[in-house]
C-alpha cells in the first residue's frame, strides 16, 4: 500500500478549542497546535506515549471524525452506553486519501464489552441474518476477552479496510500479540490501514511501521528501540531481580 493509497493521510486542528475544555490541557493538543499537520506515511501507524498525553483521545477523535461509533464497532454501530467520549472530533480535520476504504472497525479495549452486548441485543431482536455470524458465530461474551478480540480480527476484518485500535494489547497474551501481528500483515497486504495506540513493545516491532511518540515536548517519529516503553521493558528483562530490588527498597 503506497502512501498515496492510504485512507487517512493526515490529521490537524482546524478550530480553536475553548479554554474551558479539558482537551486544551492535553499534551497531544498543544503539540498539534505547534505543527501544521500530523502526517501518516505508512499503512501501520503506532501512537505511543505515557499515560495522560492524549493517545486514546486522539485515536477516538480520528475514529469519530471518520464516522465510527464513539464506543467502538463498525460504521453501522450507533448504540450509546455512556457519553464518556470527548468532542475532539469537532476540532480536527482528517485528511483522506484518494481511495475509500471498503471495510472498517474502531476497537476500544475499554468498551469492547459494550460492542459484544450490542451484537447479542440486535441478534436477539431478530429481523435479519445473525450479526454474530460475521464474528465467528459464537457470542463474544461466551469467550475470554482475548479470544473474543481474536475472533473479531479473524472473522470480521475483511481487508481493504481502515482499522483503528486503542490499546489492543489489553486483551492479549504475548503469543496472541504475535498472532495479531500476522493478521495485521495479511490485512496490510490486502490494502488495509491500521492506526493503533499502544504500550506494547512487541507490537511496535511490526516491520516498516511508523511509531509516533507523544510527549509533553512534542510529537515525533522514532524507531521503536528509542521508545521509553522498549527501553524500560528491555532493561527490566535483562536484570529483573536487580530492577525489582531497586523498586522495592
Amino acid at each position: 500500500m503506497k502512501n498515496k493509497e492510504l485512507y487517512i493521510k493526515n490529521v490537524f486542528l482546524s478550530r480553536e478549542i475553548p479554554n474551558d475544555n479539558y482537551l486544551k490541557n492535553l499534551p497531544v493538543i498543544s503539540n498539534l497546535k505547534k505543527i501544521k499537520e500530523l502526517e501518516l506515511t505508512k499503512p501501520v501507524t503506532f501512537i505511543v506515549g505515557e499515560n495522560g498525553v492524549g493517545k486514546s483521545t486522539l485515536i477516538e477523535g480520528i475514529a469519530v471524525a471518520m464516522g465510527f461509533n464513539a464506543e467502538g464497532g463498525s460504521i453501522n454501530f450507533c448504540f450509546s452506553t455512556k457519553e464518556s467520549h470527548s468532542n475532539l472530533h469537532e476540532y480536527i480535520t482528517v485528511g483522506r486519501g484518494c481511495r475509500k476504504h471498503k471495510d472498517g472497525f474502531f476497537l476500544r479495549a475499554e468498551s469492547f464489552y459494550n460492542v459484544a452486548s450490542n451484537i447479542d441485543y440486535l441478534d436477539k431482536d431478530g429481523g435479519g441474518p445473525p450479526i454474530i455470524s460475521s464474528y465467528g458465530g459464537i457470542s463474544l461474551h461466551e469467550q475470554s476477552h482475548g479470544e473474543s478480540f481474536m475472533a473479531l480480527v479473524e472473522n470480521r476484518f475483511f481487508g481493504n479496510g481502515l482499522y483503528i485500535l486503542d490499546e489492543p494489547e489489553a486483551a492479549l497474551s504475548p503469543m496472541r500479540l504475535m498472532e495479531l501481528m500476522c493478521y495485521i500483515k495479511k490485512l496490510v497486504d490486502e490494502k488495509s490501514q491500521f492506526i493503533i495506540s499502544t504500550h506494547s513493545p512487541i507490537l511496535m516491532t511490526f516491520p516498516d511501521a511508523e511509531v509516533l511518540e507523544i510527549t509533553n515536548e512534542g510529537i515525533k517519529s522514532i524507531d521503536y528501540k528509542e521508545t521509553e516503553h522498549f527501553f524500560i521493558t528491555k532493561r527490566f528483562m535483562d536484570a529483573p531481580e536487580q530492577m525489582i530490588d531497586n523498586l522495592l527498597k
